[in-house]
């Protein structure tokens, strides 16, 4: 099992019975603009997406499934030149599985650190909020 079949995906809201759509209907439907999907297909992030006989760019569930896959490492932080990087590796097969584990693992850790951080942040911000509360005559939260 592959990645994108492995990951669950926020697209189950689309039309089932519609295997390909056009790059406007995957606008909509992953809150992405027309010009990031082209920019992703060009700097390698999308794998090769299919095109009707007019030259117009069809994606698939498969498609939808790896954007909200990307989508997720983009919320972790990770850099673009990582995610295409782990695109190229999911090309290249089977054979890179540890290559794609090691830079999954490394983006983990990141977030990790970022979690504490913000955790640290979240509880001086509630130290403040409390002593305002005291201040201003109310009850600490």
């Amino acid at each position: 099992m592959s990645v994108i079949e492995s990951t669950s995906t926020d697209t189950a809201a689309a039309p089932v019975a519609q295997e390909r759509f056009t790059i406007s209907e995957v606008a909509a439907l992953t809150g992405l603009t027309a010009h990031t999907l082209r920019w992703y297909e060009r700097i390698g992030l999308m794998p090769h997406v299919d095109r009707s006989h007019t030259g117009q760019r069809r994606f698939g569930r498969r498609d939808l499934d790896w954007l909200a896959f990307v989508g997720k490492l983009r919320l972790t932080g990770m850099a673009v030149a990582d995610m295409v990087r782990y695109a190229e590796l999911v090309r290249e097969g089977a054979h890179t599985h540890d290559q794609r584990r090691a830079l999954l693992e490394a983006t983990r850790d990141d977030v990790v650190t970022r979690i504490a951080e913000l955790q640290d942040a979240l509880a001086v911000l509630d130290l403040k909020i409390d002593h305002y509360g005291t201040v201003c005559g109310g009850t600490p939260s």
